[in-house]
């Protein structure tokens, strides 16, 4: 079976009604639980921009709260988990500037729970490519922005 481009299923969208729209967007958000977060915040993220980085935030704290850290091989598991959360959820946005707080907020976290004390390779490269990925987010901003988010980031 060949899809589709995003094209042809634009323009065959274009052709549909209200009601029928709405179906399909219901029927899509059933399917996994990534398209009913991705439709939730983009209903309700333009009244509010700031409750995505706060629900992010808080969902990335308790994974960070209950993670175990007794040992660098979970320590290094519990982290990996907790990135890939964090991609899940930088996915939902392209909001830039939110991006980076979320970033920002997950390396700090890796500092305050002691992940990069036990000096783990794969924990130290997990930690510097987001900070990397944060970098080049700063750069594509305004120049005001970029300083604020620049001295956040030497701080980590």
């Amino acid at each position: 079976m060949k899809i589709s481009s995003l094209a042809e299923l634009k323009k065959e969208l274009s052709y549909l009604n209200e009601k029928e729209l709405i179906d399909i967007i219901v029927e899509l958000s059933k399917f996994s639980r990534d398209n009913k977060s991705f439709l939730f915040f983009k209903l309700f993220e333009r009244e509010n921009p700031r409750v995505f980085i706060e629900m992010v935030e808080e969902e990335i704290g308790m994974e960070f709260a209950k993670a175990n850290t007794k040992h660098y091989h979970y320590a290094k598991k519990s982290a990996q988990a907790i990135r890939r959360k964090l991609n899940k959820n930088l996915k939902l946005t392209k909001d830039k500037t939110a991006q980076i707080e979320l970033i920002i907020f997950f390396c700090k976290n890796l500092k305050l729970y002691g992940y990069l004390d036990f000096r783990h390779p794969v924990i130290d490269n997990l930690y510097k490519v987001q900070v990397g990925k944060a970098e080049k987010l700063i750069a594509s901003l305004h120049e005001d922005l970029q300083y604020d988010y620049k001295s956040i980031l030497e701080e980590l």
